[in-house]
């Protein structure tokens, strides 16, 4: 196998969070990057992680071996994961180019299939989480010739030889709201800290978080810049009439158009769902409250609430009486799929704790989907007038904003009416020109 080159007129973007089997918000925000850099002129390519090992001298079961499903490790890995931890990784790591035959077939493949070139590093999360915990150093990527730039769409402990290394911090949460995750909190503020010493720029999504790094840091503003997120929704999907939109919803999720509230988002501490279903019981709404999202972390309380027995009913359909939820969660949506069911929402319900951004407002907005979230962290930033803002921790106000929004038609239309404006400001064509007035200022 041969080693991996970087061209050197590509933007090298770490995007490892794209090779995840459900997307993320970080893999959104390193798909989105990519095509408005390909849309400026920039050739791109990636640096990704690896589940194993490669078998060099077999460049086509090298490409199969990193599709492959998730398997143990074998005695000999073991081993070497264990001397990692207490050694951490002293050397340079070496990419390999990804083989891109084109014998996979899938999913996982198309997320990478616009990069012009795939470096993977076997176990890079490992590695450079063991470096830098070990030597308080980044690891060191070493490539046969620099890119242009390289830009890591995420905080990451990784320097890649002689060209400008940026990196993208999305949010504080972990340092902020601690009890919230359950990240290594000495690692993280360890981490953000190196990164705003040393990196030639730091890129963030909300001038929220830019003045939440600044506080931490002390980095100067000159060095860290807001370029916001875009909201990019595929036309074949907007452009849907709302009949089909309707048919889709009631075939896959037995849902109404208009007939059901949406939260997005992972079943976590910060998304402040208990307090959540908490006022949507209060509120008395009839209908149906769903819930879309992976499982998250520490949310045993959260899941034993949504699937309390108080929220199941009995209703008489076709002459039998059959179970109802009136809060409903659906642990995975493809895509496609997702887009409908925010589309087709009476209101998408967002009183998260905290948030960097909050892609699924924004989304919700450019489809015309009134929306309720908090009035703290980036979200008012993000809402503008178009939403309505509640207290995340003040239950009856979000009960009433929840029963107002359920009865009330033209207060749904104003917010669907100032969401769909409020959602050009962070169209790709802005987002387009912050990116390019950035990379100007680092590169030239």
């Amino acid at each position: 196998m041969k080693t991996s080159v970087a061209g050197a007129g590509a933007i090298l973007l770490e995007a490892h969070d794209l090779t995840l089997p459900h997307g993320t918000g970080i893999a959104t925000y390193a798909r989105v990057l990519d095509e408005a850099l390909r849309a400026l002129g920039h050739r791109t390519e990636a640096l990704i992680g690896a589940a194993r090992g490669f078998d060099r001298k077999d460049p086509i079961l090298s490409e199969i071996a990193f599709y492959d499903a998730d398997r143990p490790p074998d005695f000999l890995q073991t081993v070497a994961v264990g001397w990692r931890r207490v050694l951490g990784s002293p050397f340079a790591a070496k990419p390999f180019a990804m083989p891109r035959s084109g014998i996979v077939v899938g999913a996982a493949s198309e997320r990478l299939k616009s990069f012009a070139k795939v470096h993977v590093v076997p176990h890079l999360l490992d590695q450079e989480r063991d470096s830098f915990k070990r030597y308080r150093a980044p690891l060191k990527i070493k490539l046969d010739e620099a890119p242009k730039l390289f830009h890591a769409t995420r905080p990451a402990p990784i320097r890649v030889k002689n060209c400008p290394n940026i990196f993208t911090i999305h949010d504080l949460v972990p340092l902020r709201l601690p009890f919230a995750t359950a990240d290594d909190k000495k690692y993280h503020l360890g981490l953000v800290r190196h990164l705003c010493r040393s990196a030639d720029h730091i890129v963030t999504v909300s001038e929220h978080s830019r003045q939440d790094i600044i506080r931490l840091t002390g980095i100067g503003e000159n060095r860290i810049t807001n370029t916001y997120q875009s909201v990019s929704l595929p036309e074949r999907l907007t452009a849907r009439d709302d009949d089909a939109v309707a048919r889709e919803i009631e075939a896959l999720f037995g849902l109404g158009f208009g007939e059901y509230f949406l939260f997005v988002g992972a079943i976590e501490p910060k998304k402040n769902l208990s307090r959540l279903v908490d006022a949507f019981a209060a509120s008395g709404a009839a209908r149906p409250l769903i819930l879309v999202g992976g499982p998250g972390w520490m949310n045993d309380a959260d899941l034993r609430k949504i699937d309390s027995e108080q929220f199941l009913a009995y209703e008489l359909k076709d002459n039998c009486i059959k179970p109802r939820r009136r809060v409903r969660r659906l642990s995975y949506v493809a895509f496609d799929h997702l887009i409908s069911l925010i589309r087709g929402a009476r209101a998408l319900l967002f009183p998260s704790l905290y948030e960097g951004f909050g892609l699924p407002v924004l989304e919700a907005m450019a489809l015309g989907t009134p929306v309720m979230t908090s009035n703290v962290s980036s979200l008012p930033e993000l809402a503008g007038d178009a939403a309505l803002l509640v207290d995340p921790y003040d239950i009856n106000k979000m009960s009433a904003v929840i029963r107002a929004l359920d009865s009330d038609q033209d207060l749904r239309s104003e917010c669907a009416a100032r969401g769909r404006e409020r959602a050009r400001e962070f169209s790709s064509e802005r987002y387009l020109e912050r990116i390019g007035e950035l990379y100007r200022r680092v590169i030239g």
